[in-house]
Order: structure tokens, then sequence, then C-alpha cells
């Protein structure tokens, strides 16, 4: 059976040079917003759910929170390992699956690490794996592109230059999905690699997040914490926590 897209691409060294403009100063900026806005406990233990090569546990751990990171990527989290202490751990895991229960005090799914599956049941399968890994008053912080932005201002081709590797972007949609293909040539050798990510809405998510326990507490427009705009804002930030029962 074939990887997924995600298997394959979150695999390759050149996904890090392709977003390597996404560095760790945007990503401190984020947690220390984050945290101002939260005010977790000293000792709170903090799951990151697709944490790639560490950047926002990593941090986290620095500030003093016990922080185990999860993701699908073998060489990502190997990459991440070198880091691992008593108190930060890293694992090869799918999300979909219950890693722990009842044990976090905050879940992060940050960089629009979601929305990669083929069905709704899928994800709404993810969202009860959050649910059930958090403690009773535990929150999740889900960090989204913003779909109808993307939408009204999708580019269909595009060429961006890193590290002397020219890749060559194309975008559609496609049943409800943003497909971005990305081409380009290394050492006389030629890649393709896809991105295959659910445009979901605002009410989109206030669907699943209810099929799946969560209720939706706050929602932001960008890494600063600002208003969500919806023709405007670059990301859908939501701040959940358990619904009542």
């Amino acid at each position: 059976m074939p990887d997924k897209w995600y298997q394959s691409w979150f695999n390759s060294p050149y996904y890090h040079i392709l977003y390597s403009q996404h560095n760790d100063s945007e990503a401190e900026f984020f947690i220390d917003n984050l945290c101002s806005r939260l005010k977790p406990s000293p000792n709170a233990r903090i799951l990151d759910i697709a944490s790639g090569r560490g950047r926002h546990s990593i941090y986290l751990n620095k500030k003093g929170f016990d922080v185990t990171g999860i993701d699908l990527s073998h060489s990502n989290v190997t990459y991440s390992k070198r880091y691992e202490n008593e108190t930060l751990h890293f694992y090869e895991h799918d999300m979909r699956h219950l890693l722990y229960i009842n044990y976090f005090d905050v879940a992060l799914n940050l960089f629009t690490s979601f929305g990669y599956f083929e069905s709704e049941s899928d994800h709404v399968k993810a969202l009860q794996a959050f649910h059930k890994s958090l403690k009773a008053d535990g929150i999740l912080v889900l960090d989204y592109f913003n779909s109808s932005k993307i939408l009204s201002h999708l580019t269909n081709k595009a060429t961006k230059k890193v590290n002397g590797i020219a890749f060559h972007i194309t975008k559609h949609v496609d049943n409800g999905k943003v497909i971005k293909t990305i081409n380009f040539e290394d050492k006389g050798h030629h890649y393709e690699y896809k991105e295959e990510v659910v445009a979901f809405s605002l009410t989109d998510f206030q669907k699943i997040f209810k099929l799946s326990g969560f209720e939706i507490f706050r929602y932001y427009g960008d890494y600063s914490l600002s208003e969500y705009e919806e023709t405007t804002s670059d990301r859908l930030i939501f701040i959940c926590k358990k619904a009542d029962d």
C-alpha cells in the first residue's frame, strides 16, 4: 500500500527546506502568547501533537513544562530525540490513536497539522483521542490556516527559491481540499510531493469539535492572538475545553 502524502513528504528533508522561514523565533513568539493567555501551572503536562522537529516542544520544555511530542514521521522523531531529557520525550505515533488517558493539562496541534485524513470520521477520531488524553479541565489549542482567506486568494502557480532549490508550487481545490503540488530538481533528480488539506471552515470546526466532545472557548486570527476576521486573518486558532457531559 503506498504511503499517504504526509508520510512521504514529512519524512523528506525537502519539507524542512521549503518551510525554513517558519523558524524558532516564530514558534517562541506564538508559545509566549499562548502561555500568557492560558497561564498553565508551572508543573503542567503538555502534549504536542504532530510535533515535527520539536521546535514548540523544546521551547515549552525550556519554560519548565513537562512535554511529550508525538509525530508520524520517523525522521522527525529521530531528530527530536536528541533533545530529550527527564521532562521532554518524543514518540513516533499516529494522532488518531490514544497514547495516554486523562494525563495532560494542555494539548497542542499547531501549524495546520490536521485536516490530512480522507474522512470526517477520521478527523473526529483524532479529536476524540486528543479529548481522552486530557484531564477533565484540560485545554486543546488547534492552529489551522484560515481557509476563507486561502480560498479567496488562491495562487495557482508560484516558484519559491530556497537554498538554491527552485520549488515550483501549484495549488487547486478538489472535493473540499486545498491540494498543493510541489515539483523541483536537486542534484540531477526530479521530485514531486503533494499536500492535501481539508479546507475546514469555522462552521466545520464547530461541528467536529462538538462531535468529539469539545467546546470552543475562544478563537483567534494570528499568532499575536488578535481577533479572528474571516476575510483577512491568516490563521484560525482555537482554544477548546472539554464540554460538560
